[in-house]
């Protein structure tokens, strides 16, 4: 029986939160990605709160862009998301790809989110 689409998108991001957990002193930047939008979170897995939080919904990325789901969208969200958590004081984090292959706006928002600051 094959597999869909969403269902081997769910058995990757379980298998890589077996291995990925967000600490207080490296929270994990996790990232999902719908048709439209891209959403990426700082989260501190311990104590069970978001640090930062960035998506192609806040009105700082909308309103630059064409279209919401591009690369371009996805480095805008990157380069908020980094902001935002090195406001709050957190510069290394582990990269969460959420079951998503490391290609396209994945990847685009990772190198966004490093080249801001953040260290992964």
């Amino acid at each position: 029986m094959k597999l869909s689409r969403k269902q081997s998108v769910i058995r990757r991001h379980r298998r890589v939160r077996k291995k990925v957990s967000g600490t207080p002193d490296r929270p994990r930047l996790c990232v999902f990605r719908s048709h439209k939008h891209i959403y990426a979170q700082v989260i501190d897995d311990v104590a069970q709160n978001t640090v930062a939080a960035a998506s192609t919904l806040d009105s700082e990325v909308k309103s630059d862009l064409k279209s919401t789901s591009t690369c371009e969208a996805s480095s805008a969200v990157g380069k908020l998301v980094a902001q935002r958590a090195l406001e709050k004081g957190v510069t290394k984090v582990v990269f969460d790809r959420g079951g998503n292959l490391y290609h396209g706006r994945i990847q685009s928002l990772a190198e966004a989110a490093r080249e801001a600051g953040l260290d992964f």
